[in-house]
């Protein structure tokens, strides 16, 4: 074979592998998997890793391709806005705290859900996940998993928890007294998200509230605003409660319980699973219930819950849904139970017979989830809770009275609310 044969050969061999690649490109490029993107906080990321990972083995030609944010929840939403703000958001979708839904909505950040998802997208829930996720009659958010504040108690100490506030400081001056536990009770009191809470639970356990709903000041200049905030100081000034729960989180609090340091603690339901765990000194002599109230007045236990909405700007918001409807499916929240220790949002999860099994606290904590409350649903809400800490910090330190602080909140909140035109019901 002469070389000019071979050359022009080697040239239509060429040519030939060159129309086949064009030809199978497109084929090629169709079939590669769209990718979600999902921002979560830190240790939401780290615990679905696995069920992440079990998606993207699957052939479904979507894929999952997740942001792992900071740990500490206004960081997330920092980083979310940022990137939103600049109007090209790489995110599809965002795990989001149940306080953020309103600010999002208002922005014109999230696309509706109700195409998606149909008018019965939270019927499978227990009623305490319903609340927060609908603004206006639509659904911004549909939760990954609930939590909510609860009291903890010793059972070595009492057979049964207080109910009442009374109850709570007499219990906790008899076994301070007896020499048993250093302290009564102990809380989040530092000037953080977390005093915004507790509040919440003590005012509606005084026959209060705090909400946009509650007319002028958001309920702050009614009696059982001071009531409540007076109540907190009480516990410090008599010693109930130790002169640093003004700079106690959840850690320093929890810690301390756990130490068996004293009778009741308030916080989190993921605070179950450390309490009993190795070195712990309360291990198998702890229960839960809800926030005391008084007599005749239903207990009230904070919401905090996590969960997806979906991005205006997303590209491939159908993918994103399928997305969002496996993870916040059945089989994720039982793993996200039997793994991690969180709690469900769908009612048949708190009676499924293995998970019970596995997580005794369940049926509590459904019956906590039916005494949920849900913080003010304002797009300003970040600042209307910096508000409420400041002036309850002054309280529980001694250096303001309840009665003025509160009457001073609620100026403060009903200013900020008519500046930006969302003035609180009359």
């Amino acid at each position: 074979m002469t070389l000019g044969r071979r050359r022009s050969l080697w040239a239509l061999a060429l040519g030939l592998a060159l129309a086949a690649a064009l030809l199978l490109w497109p084929l090629a490029w169709a079939r590669r998997p769209v990718t979600v993107r999902v921002l979560m906080p830190a240790p939401f990321a780290d615990a679905t890793a696995a069920m992440v990972a079990d998606f993207n083995r699957s052939p479904r030609g979507v894929r999952i391709e997740v942001t792992r944010g900071p740990f500490e929840t206004e960081a997330v939403s920092d980083l979310a806005i940022s990137s939103l703000l600049l109007g090209d958001s790489p995110y599809d979708l965002l795990l989001m705290d149940v306080t953020w839904t309103a600010k999002y909505a208002a922005a014109g950040w999230l696309q509706p859900l109700d195409p998606w998802l149909g008018p019965e997208a939270l019927a499978p829930l227990v009623p305490g996940a319903r609340a927060g996720n609908r603004i206006d009659g639509q659904l911004w958010r549909l939760p990954l998993l609930a939590d909510v504040g609860l009291l903890y108690w010793r059972t070595d100490l009492m057979e049964a928890p207080p109910r009442t506030p009374d109850e709570l400081v007499t219990r906790s001056r008899q076994l301070q007294g007896q020499g048993r536990v250093p302290w009564g009770y102990l809380w989040q009191g530092r000037q953080y998200e977390g005093l915004s809470c507790v509040f919440l639970e003590v005012v509606h356990g005084f026959g209060g509230g705090w909400s946009t709903d509650e007319g002028e000041g958001m309920g702050l200049a009614r009696p059982a605003a001071a009531a409540a905030a007076g109540w907190l100081r009480l516990l410090v000034s008599e010693g109930i409660t130790p002169e640093a729960v003004a700079n106690y989180a959840e850690p320093q609090s929890l810690q301390s319980f756990r130490r068996g340091e004293a009778a009741f603690l308030r916080s989190w339901p993921y605070a179950w699973q450390e309490l009993q765990g190795e070195g712990s000194a309360v291990a198998g002599k702890v229960g839960i219930t809800t926030m005391v109230a008084e007599p005749g007045l239903p207990h009230a236990a904070t919401l905090g819950s996590w969960g997806f909405s979906l991005l205006a700007g997303s590209a491939h918001p159908e993918e994103a849904i399928t997305v969002l409807r496996t993870l916040t499916g059945a089989d994720s929240q039982r793993q996200l139970v039997r793994d991690w220790g969180y709690t469900p949002t769908l009612a048949a999860l708190f009676e499924d017979p293995d998970l019970v099994k596995l997580r005794p606290q369940l049926p509590l904590l459904r019956q906590a989830l039916n005494a949920a409350v849900v913080r003010p649903l304002s797009p300003g809400y970040a600042q209307l809770s910096d508000i409420l800490q400041r002036e309850l910090s002054a309280v529980i330190t001694g250096g303001e009275s309840a009665g003025p602080a509160m009457e001073e909140a609620a100026r403060a909140s009903r200013q900020l609310l008519q500046a930006s035109g969302r003035e609180a019901a009359a």
